[in-house]
């Protein structure tokens, strides 16, 4: 299995714009989804956004209107657009795949493999 490598993060001020990458092999199973988590220090794992091989997406209400998540499967690669920043998106984010439910419910987030060394992004007020 590849593991995911992160990339992309950075410090930014409020309103600023980062944009993410993931580089890692799609799953080849249905109802698999692809994602970012994200954690702030002595804080919980939180879903951001996932996508499901037919592109279909979901994002946390925290992040709807100002993330978008894509993907480019030549590639191997996930994206995450993050727009107007706030100080509150600051965190340790990462990407993952698991079953698409995994994503949707918070009681399953804790338990989804995050296999890679995760990407850091502050955003200062």
């Amino acid at each position: 299995q590849v593991q995911p490598v992160e990339s992309g993060g950075g410090s930014v001020q409020a309103g600023g714009s980062l944009r993410l990458a993931c580089v890692a092999r799609e799953s080849d199973y249905r109802g698999y989804c692809w994602g970012w988590f994200r954690q702030a220090p002595g804080m919980k794992r939180e879903g951001v956004a996932d996508i499901d091989e037919d592109g279909n997406t979901e994002y946390a209400d925290s992040v709807k209107g100002r993330f978008t998540i894509s993907k480019d499967s030549a590639k191997n690669t996930l994206y995450l657009q993050m727009n107007s920043l706030k100080p509150e998106d600051s965190a340790m984010y990462y990407c993952a795949e698991d079953h698409c439910q995994m994503f949707r419910r918070s009681d399953m987030w804790e338990y989804v493999a995050l296999r890679g060394q995760g990407t850091l992004v502050t955003v200062s007020s």
